[in-house]
């Protein structure tokens, strides 16, 4: 009698089966090389910033003797800030170029902002206080002189401007008074560079418009429609410092009812 012999074949493995732990290895290699790839960009966007300063060594140094003569008292000898001053790692030479090139620094006292005198250092000392201070850490460089020349659009810039700088800077760019002392000052007769730089780096109470806010592009409209506007005054009288409603409310108030009063006090003197 033949016995039945019961053959078993063994299930070939399914090809093309991965791990479970495969999908989560491709996502985290490919979070690991985006982050990379997006560090690395960063790093070479910002240390190529300092560079189009064109700095020296010989001007870096001076700017180190020149920092520590007149600044290190309330930015601290290596800038780091102190109680009396805030940090300048990290501000770049657009910072310097601005605060010092307008006179807002150094400070002649303590105050709720700096205000703009006199300037205390020649242009290359300014630029020397620049590469030194863009020289301890990436930061915000002076501006290319295509997005000075004011010739972009004046329309867009306007646009541009009232929608987010009319209400500190007024429409005009007269200035105006903000909270606990401090103030809007006027832009009219603020070179180009100080114009731009003041959006890179947001001095006093002014908030930073870096590229992904306004683009240097819109930057260079902001300027043309502020020079366009500098250029061809009012065409409807005396402008009243173009401070908007309330200086002229107060000229019709003062000039207008005294005129009127001034007026009946005639009349009534003459029908005496």
């Amino acid at each position: 009698m033949r016995a039945n012999t019961r053959t078993t074949t063994k299930s070939p493995r399914k090809g093309g089966r991965r791990h479970p732990l495969a999908t989560v290895a491709l996502i985290a290699i490919g979070l690991g090389l985006t982050g990379g790839a997006y560090a690395a960009f960063n790093t070479s966007t910002a240390s190529a910033e300092p560079q189009s300063a064109a700095s020296t060594q010989e001007s870096v140094d001076q700017g180190k003797k020149l920092f520590q003569s007149n600044c290190a008292t309330c930015h601290g000898l290596q800038a780091a800030g102190t109680t009396n001053g805030p940090s300048l790692i990290g501000v770049g030479a657009a910072a310097v170029d601005f605060q010092v090139g307008t006179g807002r620094m150094p400070m002649a006292m303590q105050g709720p902002q700096a205000p703009e005198k006199p300037v205390q250092f020649t242009d290359a000392q300014i630029k020397a206080l620049a590469d030194y201070v863009a020289s301890l850490a990436p930061g915000p460089s002076i501006p290319e002189q295509k997005w000075l020349n004011g010739d972009g659009n004046a329309a867009t810039g306007g646009e541009l401007f009232r929608v987010n700088c009319a209400m500190c800077h007024n429409v005009a760019g007269a200035g105006g008074a903000l909270t606990e002392g401090k103030y809007a000052p006027s832009l009219n007769g603020v070179s180009a560079a100080h114009i731009y730089e003041a959006m890179i780096t947001g001095p006093q109470n002014m908030p930073v418009f870096n590229d992904m806010n306004i683009s240097p592009q819109g930057k260079a409209d902001i300027i043309t429609y502020l020079k366009y506007i500098q250029n061809n005054p009012s065409p409807g009288g005396f402008e009243l410092g173009s401070l908007g409603p309330v200086a002229e409310g107060l000229f019709l108030w003062i000039f207008g009812l005294g005129a009127i009063v001034a007026l009946t006090v005639w009349i009534t003197a003459k029908s005496n």
